[in-house]
């Protein structure tokens, strides 16, 4: 990743974060309703997946403890953090919330 995981959170449009792993079933699950969401919320919004296996020192920093664990990032600062499967309207409105 050529830019750092600061700068990418430091967008003053919103960032929402998939922490996921590939081998975690609910994050495989996650990945056809971020598809859904990217195309409803369309440049309103940035959607980055982060692996958590290649990237354990980021996924320890941010006390990821559980997959899949979504964030809301806006201006570099958290907004919103769920462990967990979301659906697309619920994520929709978080971001819509957060704009």
């Amino acid at each position: 990743m050529t830019t750092s995981f600061k700068e990418i959170i430091s967008n003053s449009i919103p960032t929402l974060v998939d922490f996921y792993a590939d081998w975690c079933g609910p994050c495989k699950a996650m990945a056809p309703v971020l598809e859904e969401l990217k195309a409803i919320v369309g440049v309103k919004a940035r959607i980055i997946k982060v692996n958590t296996e290649r990237n354990q020192q980021l996924a320890a920093s941010l006390q990821i403890r559980s997959i899949p664990t979504l964030m809301l990032y806006k201006n570099g600062e958290l907004l919103w953090r769920h462990s967990g499967t979301a659906s697309v309207s619920d994520l929709a409105r978080i971001i819509e919330q957060y704009q």
